[in-house]
């Protein structure tokens, strides 16, 4: 695997994967063992990137998968194909999760369509290049906190009627919560209050037996990062880890299965660091 990418460019976010080049890699690398046979889970921003890696393997392995996304229909379209192809069923349902009611709607629509809801991930997110922090103005701050953070809680609020004991909420983190990012002030914030939430909930729950974790991710291949960064930073992604590589979606999803399977019944609270070996501080 060659340790830089093209340079490219996307206009809009959070991305659109058929776009880039090369692909992200987001099949799974195993076969499945039924390990969430007859669960139903939710993944928002679903459609592309670690969205689309974990709602593939979900799939494979048993669970009927809800996707949520923005606006990118082709994307969505063809997570739903690969869903169906594992032999499992899909919804896509089409929104903001920056809007409270849209994550009713979102939770409500899955339970109808399958019956139930027994895993969470909390997936979507925008980030942006901030060069000029003096400049940010207040609307464009409170759009990605918006998105990544009281996204992640309106689903929370949406689904918790619906969980019940030995249900999983798993919340996507980052690197950049544990060692920041000068470029991505705003976008670390967001996540560093991602692990905050993350374990106040876990306290929270844990009494009714729902179990709450993260996984963080360093520098991975998805949308989010042609779709933020110059092209010419976009060829030197994530070559300063120690495997000198980004990573790959198809890399990350299995964290987000073991996080909702029986494996990890004895965690809660806790992040998973899926980084290329970065090494951050807890």
């Amino acid at each position: 695997m060659a340790n830089a990418m093209p340079a490219q460019h996307q206009d809009t976010q959070p991305g659109r994967q058929h776009e880039m080049h090369p692909e992200p890699e987001f099949m799974p690398l195993f076969p499945g063992s039924g390990r969430l046979k007859g669960k139903v889970a939710i993944i928002t921003g679903g459609d592309s990137g670690i969205g689309r890696a974990v709602a593939i393997l979900f799939a494979r392995e048993g669970a009927k998968v809800a996707v949520g996304y923005l606006e990118e229909d082709r994307d969505a379209e063809e997570t739903k194909r690969l869903i169906e192809a594992e032999g499992s069923k899909a919804l896509l349902v089409k929104g903001d999760v920056g809007d409270r009611e849209f994550c009713k709607s979102f939770v409500e629509q899955t339970v109808k369509e399958f019956g139930g809801l027994d895993i969470l991930v909390n997936n979507a997110a925008e980030q942006y290049v901030r060069e000029e922090l003096d400049k940010l103005s207040e609307e464009s701050l409170k759009q990605v906190f918006q998105t990544n953070i009281f996204g992640y809680f309106f689903m929370i609020q949406a689904a918790l009627k619906h969980l019940k004991k030995g249900a999983r909420i798993i919340n996507t983190s980052s690197i950049v919560a544990y060692r920041g990012q000068p470029q991505l002030m705003d976008y670390s914030m967001t996540k560093g209050a991602i692990v905050a939430l993350t374990r106040s909930l876990s306290a929270r729950l844990v009494d009714k037996g729902i179990l709450v974790n993260s996984v963080a991710p360093g520098p991975i291949w998805t949308p989010l990062i042609p779709a933020s960064f110059p092209a010419e930073e976009v060829k030197t992604f994530g070559t300063s880890v120690p495997m000198k590589r980004p990573g790959q979606p198809s890399e990350v999803a299995p964290a987000f299965l073991f996080l909702a399977c029986e494996d990890s019944r004895y965690m809660t609270g806790q992040t998973i660091h899926v980084d290329g070996g970065d090494f951050p501080s807890s």
